[in-house]
């Protein structure tokens, strides 16, 4: 790995997911950073990059695996752990963040900022209906809900200490990210690839409601400039955000378009669940590699069905006032379209899909 005098050092906790993937490529193009990678798979070291495989969950080997990371300066916490309830949720994501917090903090005397990555669930809104806008000063539901532990968990620690937070609350994020279990774009875009295959037309399969109500979307690579800024900006200390393209969508007008970009005809919607109709799919996926010399990524490795069916299911609005960010100094935005224009385009020369 190449020396570069840097002021800055950044630890990237979840470095594999959608977000952390998209981060670590952020931090590459600025020349004051050196970029450390955790995750449970690890990854393979480049120029710029510097990778450590870590079980979270296990305190004593995240101390041991952490342990000689005395120049970090920025945590950045994307890490994520799925579970079958939200009650079960809250344990293991948790115990993450601590366990990171625990063996970086004290062996490292320059730390300045932790980030956290969060989401509306802050604001309840996978539980059904919730206030829009949501704005950051709205109070908290009844728990259990591990984005509100984990912030109360940096409030509680940080007074007294040299580092400060910021809580990034970004809508449905949408990158390049393989394995993760909450990519919607993947999921479009293997939907329609295998609609296309089967000579079918595109469906939207949620709810009836979900196909009129109103949301927006958070582009990856914006919600890593805005991650970046928030922890180097002095304004921004101990501050929540929300981050968003800017742009409101409703899947009746961008369904459309989507099946525009894969030259297919709509028909009407069809509610249906993902998960379980797409469960029989890996034989057709295999097929698709080979016929069109696709790389040879496991159909499990490009499905998140589960959570498609759990977007495709809000029928009701689902977006959060941004203009606090903007308050504070942050003005980047991304029309939503051309965002995922652009994400499929990426997968193409990729050769994730046809």
């Amino acid at each position: 790995m190449k020396t570069t005098v840097t002021s800055k050092t950044a630890l990237v906790v979840g470095a594999n997911g959608v977000i952390g993937r998209n981060l670590i490529d952020h931090l590459g193009t600025l020349s004051d950073w050196d970029i450390i990678g955790v995750s449970r798979r690890g990854g393979e070291d480049s120029e710029r990059v510097r990778y450590i495989a870590v079980d979270l969950l296990d305190e004593k080997d995240t101390r041991e695996r952490l342990s000689g990371l005395t120049d970090v300066t920025h945590i950045f916490y994307a890490a994520y752990q799925d579970r079958p309830t939200w009650a079960e949720l809250v344990a293991p994501n948790l115990a993450m963040l601590v366990n990171a917090v625990n063996a970086i903090e004290p062996i490292a005397p320059n730390l300045r900022h932790i980030s956290l990555m969060q989401g509306y669930k802050v604001y309840g809104a996978h539980l059904g209906p919730f206030k829009t806008p949501a704005r950051e000063t709205d109070a908290y539901h009844m728990p259990p809900e591990f984005n509100v532990d984990q912030q109360q968990f940096l409030e509680r620690r940080q007074p007294g200490s040299s580092w400060t937070w910021s809580a990034l609350r970004p809508s449905v994020v949408c990158g390049f990210g393989l394995g993760n279990p909450m990519n919607l774009a993947m999921v479009i875009a293997v939907y329609a690839s295998m609609s296309k295959e089967l000579g079918l037309p595109l469906r939207f399969p949620g709810k009836p409601g979900a196909y009129h109500s109103l949301l927006e979307m958070t582009d990856a690579n914006l919600l890593a400039r805005a991650t970046v800024w928030a922890a180097t900006d002095e304004r921004c200390a101990n501050q929540a955000f929300n981050i968003t393209n800017g742009d409101l969508f409703r899947w009746n007008e961008l369904w459309p378009k989507i099946a525009a970009y894969f030259d297919l005809e709509t028909a009407p919607p069809l509610p249906m669940s993902l998960e379980l109709v797409m469960a029989d799919k890996e034989p057709l996926w295999n097929a698709m590699i080979d016929k069109y010399d696709l790389r040879n990524i496991s159909y499990k490795d490009v499905s998140s069905w589960r959570f498609g069916d759990f977007v495709f299911s809000w029928d009701y609005d689902f977006f959060a006032d941004g203009s606090k960010a903007r308050r504070f100094g942050f003005h980047d935005f991304i029309d939503t379209e051309q965002m995922f224009i652009d994400i499929f385009e990426d997968f193409r020369k990729r050769r994730v899909i046809p």
